[in-house]
């Protein structure tokens, strides 16, 4: 009989979906922010955009190297984990078979059956068993600092883009209201659909993302109020 295994699981975005959407909830926040903070100081059209696309190269750089640093830590200690499995395979095989058997006598088999089952695994692929079961690194959790910093910088820059094509298009006088409306319908938008991909509440997802947004925005346009001055 054919077996067949078609599940998709939603723990299986967490890793390009934690990055995309720290990324683009980043960009959205920080952008809206700075050009709402410039904006209410009286500054020009041209000012406000320069503000909104150096802000969004700074911030799509500085998450790249962020994220990249953060996560090669973490590949980093993975992998000094995996080559000290690899040595204590070559060295005690003994001693990492009972290991194994333990770990399953402790998930409820059998001190007999968790025997046999650790020693048929060993045989096929003993490094991997252990990495798997031991270490608990499987390949959805395992570390890929590539694949973290450039779905954050991208992502980033295409939350910072929101802000700033409400900006171009928006008249001098509304840039304000048109740059925080946008900035707040893109974090909703964000919020709501990373909820619905993780499996969560889309209403609780959308506003958690926006009652931070909105406060961000407020206190730039704060600063900006009192202690800006015409550009």
């Amino acid at each position: 009989m054919e077996l067949s295994c078609k599940q998709s699981h939603r723990v299986n975005r967490t890793g390009w979906l934690r990055a995309a959407v720290l990324g683009a909830n980043d960009g959205i926040i920080s952008v809206a922010s700075l050009m709402v903070g410039v904006a209410v100081t009286g500054a020009s059209q041209g000012s406000i955009l320069l503000t909104g696309v150096t802000g969004m190269v700074a911030g799509g750089m500085a998450m790249a190297v962020g994220e990249y640093v953060s996560v090669q830590s973490q590949a980093d200690a993975q992998n000094a984990d995996i080559e000290t499995e690899r040595r204590e395979l070559e060295l005690e095989p003994e001693s990492e078979l009972a290991e194994l058997t333990l770990i399953y006598v402790r998930r409820g088999l059998e001190y007999e059956l968790a025997h046999l089952v650790a020693e048929k695994l060993m045989a096929t692929d003993a490094l991997n068993v252990h990495i798997h079961d031991e270490l608990g690194i499987t390949e959805t959790l395992r570390a890929r600092p590539v694949q973290a910093a450039v779905t954050s910088a991208v992502s980033f820059c295409m939350g910072a883009f929101v802000p700033i094509i409400a900006v171009l298009l928006s008249p001098l006088t509304l840039i304000v209201l048109a740059t925080s409306v946008t900035g707040l319908a893109g974090l909703i938008i964000l919020g709501g659909t990373a909820a619905w991909a993780g499996g969560a509440s889309v209403v609780r997802g959308a506003v958690r993302v926006s009652c931070g947004g909105v406060l961000a925005m407020a206190l730039t346009a704060c600063i900006g109020k009192l202690f800006g001055t015409g550009i």
